[in-house]
Protein backbone atom coordinates (compact mmCIF):
# COMPACT_ATOMS: atom_id res chain seq x y z
CA UNK A 1 0.00 0.00 0.00
CA UNK A 2 2.88 2.37 0.79
CA UNK A 3 4.22 2.08 -2.78
CA UNK A 4 0.82 2.95 -4.26
CA UNK A 5 0.49 6.00 -2.01
CA UNK A 6 3.97 7.15 -2.94
CA UNK A 7 3.33 6.63 -6.65
CA UNK A 8 0.15 8.70 -6.39
CA UNK A 9 2.01 11.53 -4.66
CA UNK A 10 4.66 11.53 -7.38
CA UNK A 11 1.98 11.51 -10.08
CA UNK A 12 0.12 14.45 -8.49
CA UNK A 13 3.27 16.53 -7.87
CA UNK A 14 5.41 15.65 -10.89
CA UNK A 15 4.98 19.09 -12.49
CA UNK A 16 5.93 20.80 -9.23
CA UNK A 17 9.09 18.70 -8.93
CA UNK A 18 10.10 19.39 -12.53
CA UNK A 19 9.49 23.10 -12.05
CA UNK A 20 12.01 23.15 -9.20
CA UNK A 21 14.50 21.06 -11.20
CA UNK A 22 14.31 23.41 -14.18
CA UNK A 23 14.92 26.41 -11.94
CA UNK A 24 18.25 24.88 -10.98
CA UNK A 25 19.34 23.64 -14.38
CA UNK A 26 18.44 23.91 -18.03
CA UNK A 27 20.40 20.80 -19.00
CA UNK A 28 17.98 17.92 -19.64
CA UNK A 29 20.33 15.26 -18.26
CA UNK A 30 20.99 17.27 -15.12
CA UNK A 31 17.27 17.89 -14.65
CA UNK A 32 16.64 14.15 -14.93
CA UNK A 33 19.35 13.50 -12.34
CA UNK A 34 17.87 16.10 -9.97
CA UNK A 35 14.38 14.65 -10.45
CA UNK A 36 15.66 11.17 -9.64
CA UNK A 37 17.55 12.44 -6.59
CA UNK A 38 14.37 14.14 -5.34
CA UNK A 39 12.38 10.92 -5.75
CA UNK A 40 15.02 9.00 -3.81
CA UNK A 41 14.90 11.55 -0.99
CA UNK A 42 11.10 11.55 -1.01
CA UNK A 43 11.07 7.75 -0.79
CA UNK A 44 13.57 7.79 2.09
CA UNK A 45 11.50 10.40 3.93
CA UNK A 46 8.08 8.96 3.11
CA UNK A 47 7.84 6.60 6.11
CA UNK A 48 8.53 9.49 8.49
CA UNK A 49 6.07 11.92 6.84
CA UNK A 50 3.50 12.52 9.58
CA UNK A 51 1.16 14.85 7.72
CA UNK A 52 1.93 17.83 9.95
CA UNK A 53 2.20 19.87 6.76
CA UNK A 54 0.43 19.35 3.46
CA UNK A 55 1.87 16.84 1.01
CA UNK A 56 2.52 19.73 -1.38
CA UNK A 57 4.59 21.57 1.24
CA UNK A 58 6.52 18.38 1.97
CA UNK A 59 7.25 17.86 -1.75
CA UNK A 60 8.35 21.50 -2.21
CA UNK A 61 10.66 21.28 0.79
CA UNK A 62 12.31 18.05 -0.34
CA UNK A 63 12.59 19.27 -3.93
CA UNK A 64 14.20 22.57 -3.01
CA UNK A 65 16.49 21.12 -0.36
CA UNK A 66 17.63 18.36 -2.71
CA UNK A 67 18.43 20.78 -5.52
CA UNK A 68 20.19 23.24 -3.23
CA UNK A 69 22.22 20.53 -1.49
CA UNK A 70 23.08 18.78 -4.76
CA UNK A 71 24.25 22.05 -6.26
CA UNK A 72 26.38 22.81 -3.20
CA UNK A 73 27.77 19.29 -3.10
CA UNK A 74 28.64 19.11 -6.78
CA UNK A 75 29.27 22.83 -7.20
CA UNK A 76 27.33 22.60 -10.42
CA UNK A 77 27.47 25.37 -12.96
CA UNK A 78 24.46 25.70 -15.20
CA UNK A 79 25.27 25.84 -18.87
CA UNK A 80 22.61 27.46 -21.00
CA UNK A 81 21.47 25.49 -24.00
CA UNK A 82 22.59 27.16 -27.20
CA UNK A 83 19.83 26.26 -29.59
CA UNK A 84 19.16 28.60 -32.47
CA UNK A 85 15.50 27.68 -32.83
CA UNK A 86 13.08 27.15 -30.00
CA UNK A 87 9.65 26.04 -31.25
CA UNK A 88 8.11 26.87 -27.87
CA UNK A 89 9.40 30.42 -27.63
CA UNK A 90 6.91 33.22 -28.06
CA UNK A 91 8.00 35.95 -30.43
CA UNK A 92 5.49 38.52 -29.21
CA UNK A 93 6.24 41.25 -26.66
CA UNK A 94 4.71 39.33 -23.74
CA UNK A 95 6.79 36.22 -24.48
CA UNK A 96 9.93 38.33 -24.64
CA UNK A 97 9.14 39.91 -21.27
CA UNK A 98 8.53 36.51 -19.67
CA UNK A 99 11.82 35.18 -21.04
CA UNK A 100 13.69 38.27 -19.74
CA UNK A 101 12.08 37.84 -16.32
CA UNK A 102 13.22 34.22 -16.09
CA UNK A 103 16.73 35.17 -17.23
CA UNK A 104 16.86 37.68 -14.37
CA UNK A 105 15.44 35.17 -11.89
CA UNK A 106 18.19 32.73 -12.86
CA UNK A 107 20.76 35.35 -11.81
CA UNK A 108 19.38 35.40 -8.25
CA UNK A 109 20.86 33.34 -5.44
CA UNK A 110 19.43 29.90 -4.75
CA UNK A 111 17.16 30.89 -1.87
CA UNK A 112 15.86 34.04 -3.58
CA UNK A 113 15.25 32.04 -6.74
CA UNK A 114 13.35 29.44 -4.73
CA UNK A 115 11.19 32.05 -3.03
CA UNK A 116 10.25 33.85 -6.25
CA UNK A 117 9.59 30.51 -7.96
CA UNK A 118 7.13 29.48 -5.27
CA UNK A 119 5.51 32.93 -5.33
CA UNK A 120 5.08 32.67 -9.11
CA UNK A 121 3.47 29.27 -8.54
CA UNK A 122 0.88 31.08 -6.35
CA UNK A 123 1.96 29.58 -3.04
CA UNK A 124 0.92 31.67 -0.06
CA UNK A 125 3.50 33.37 2.14
CA UNK A 126 2.57 30.87 4.85
CA UNK A 127 3.21 27.91 2.53
CA UNK A 128 6.53 29.35 1.33
CA UNK A 129 7.55 30.00 4.93
CA UNK A 130 6.62 26.45 5.96
CA UNK A 131 8.69 25.02 3.11
CA UNK A 132 11.75 27.15 3.91
CA UNK A 133 11.36 27.13 7.68
CA UNK A 134 10.89 30.90 7.97
CA UNK A 135 7.98 33.11 8.99
CA UNK A 136 5.41 34.44 6.53
CA UNK A 137 6.55 37.95 7.48
CA UNK A 138 10.13 37.04 6.58
CA UNK A 139 8.87 35.73 3.22
CA UNK A 140 7.12 39.06 2.66
CA UNK A 141 10.28 41.03 3.43
CA UNK A 142 12.40 38.78 1.21
CA UNK A 143 9.94 39.11 -1.68
CA UNK A 144 10.07 42.91 -1.48
CA UNK A 145 13.87 42.74 -1.65
CA UNK A 146 13.81 40.20 -4.48
CA UNK A 147 11.41 42.33 -6.51
CA UNK A 148 13.69 45.32 -5.97
CA UNK A 149 16.71 43.30 -7.21
CA UNK A 150 14.74 42.28 -10.30
CA UNK A 151 13.77 45.92 -10.96
CA UNK A 152 17.41 46.97 -10.65
CA UNK A 153 18.41 44.29 -13.16
CA UNK A 154 15.70 45.58 -15.47
CA UNK A 155 16.96 49.16 -15.20
CA UNK A 156 20.48 48.07 -16.18
CA UNK A 157 19.25 46.68 -19.49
Amino acid sequence: MEEKEFAQIVKEHKRQIYTVCYMFSKDADEVADLFQEILINMWKGFPSFRGESSVSTWVWRISLNTCINTRKRRKLETIPLNVNINPYEDVDEEGLQVRQLYERINKLGLIDRSIILMWLENLSYEEIGAILGISAKNVSVKLVRIREKLKQMSNRN
